[in-house]
């Protein structure tokens, strides 16, 4: 065998890429001097694209499709070689494939809590975490301005920086919104597509899409939702002055289960007991029980003073009125059981009253 025909078995012949891998989003395809033969086969499969590099500068860009490699098809690298001779002898580039599937599941998460003002709970911190979904929409656009000479390009070089960039528009979105914390949970579908809409120019600049962006949680902190699950247990329980009974009942009813304890426990039960009557007697808003009525046997009376009818007044009451001058032995009063409105001074138990001289004329 010829110098020359093992040189033309060294020179390429078929270009191509199959991606064992599921994150590799750029892979430059390695050959010694990077020569390629004229007429070389260049295959492109569904979901890749291959970027042809002269010298630093970006070439052509293929799409999905099996290219014989000539002048017709490389315009562009035709030029920046420049041969005088035709394209009869080999031709250095490099090769990068570019897969332009969408990469899914990608994570994104506020690494410290959001500050807000919450219209209910005032001052808040809420912490938030999801997923996302890229592809490559520019293959050009990317090597440009991301990729650059690394020979194999993953999404690990490139998710934290993405990920900054939706936390920051996150926060600065969900601070706009103005949403109370309780009513996110119903508001996540919204607010994603809103920050995929407003976060799409960023992407672009680096020549990706952004295809969806996923809201899986908003929390609070730990001891927020503690106080918060208390509240909601309140609500649950309904009237506390039941509960507290029924607390009770089956407080006792664990006592019967356990005869031992019931002499030495037998006091703290009873101020148990009392203890839980007095808060659910507060709680439910009752107050002291009601002052006992009059004694039976110490009738009211009614008074005609100034011409209206005044009163009852119990016996206190009718003494005072006497002494203040305002009831004399002539008004009328009337009491339950008499017949008819009687002077004062003609009343059984109220004669004694009117003992002493009549008042001086005025």
């Amino acid at each position: 065998m010829s110098f020359w025909q093992k040189l033309k078995g060294e020179l390429i012949d078929i270009i191509e890429w199959t991606d064992p891998t599921s994150n590799t989003m750029v892979y430059r395809f390695e050959r010694y001097g990077n020569e390629i033969k004229h007429g070389a086969k260049l295959v492109v499969r569904e979901g890749q694209a291959a970027a042809f590099v002269n010298e630093g500068k970006l070439a052509d860009v293929f799409t999905p499709g099996t290219h014989t490699l000539n002048t017709s098809n490389l315009p562009i690298l035709s030029t920046l070689q420049g041969w005088k001779y035709g394209f009869e002898s080999p031709f250095k580039a490099e090769v990068y494939f570019t897969s332009t599937r969408r990469f899914t599941d990608l994570k994104w998460g506020t690494k410290n809590p959001i500050m807000l003002r919450d219209a209910e709970f005032g001052p808040i911190r809420l912490r938030a975490f999801g997923s996302y979904t890229i592809r490559v929409n520019d293959p050009g656009q990317f090597l440009k301005e991301i990729v650059g000479t690394d020979g194999h390009f993953t999404t690990d070089d490139i998710t934290n920086q993405l990920r900054n960039m939706i936390v920051a528009r996150f926060a600065d979105i969900l601070g706009e919104s103005k949403i109370p914390a309780l009513d996110l949970a119903a508001n996540y579908d919204e607010l994603g597509k809103f920050i995929t809409g407003r976060i799409q120019n960023e992407f672009t600049t680096y020549g990706l899409e952004l295809s969806q962006l996923m809201i899986e949680n908003i929390s609070l902190p730990p001891a927020v939702e503690e106080v918060l699950d208390k509240r909601t247990s309140m609500g649950v329980v309904g009237d506390i002055s039941k509960y507290t009974q029924f607390q009770a009942a089956e407080a006792m009813k664990a006592a019967a289960e356990n005869p031992g304890g019931m002499a030495s426990g037998g006091m703290g039960m009873g101020m148990g007991f009392a203890m839980a009557n007095q808060m659910g007697a507060a709680m439910s808003g009752q107050s002291a029980p009601p002052s006992p009525p009059p004694i039976p046997g110490q009738p009211s009376f009614y008074a005609a003073i100034d011409g209206q009818q005044a009163g009852p007044f119990d016996a206190n009451g009718l003494r005072q009125q006497i002494g203040a001058g305002k009831i004399t032995a002539d008004t009328l009063v009337w009491c339950n059981g008499m017949a008819t409105w009687t002077p004062a001074g003609q009343v059984d138990g109220l004669k004694g009253s009117f003992g002493g001289p009549p008042p001086l004329p005025k």
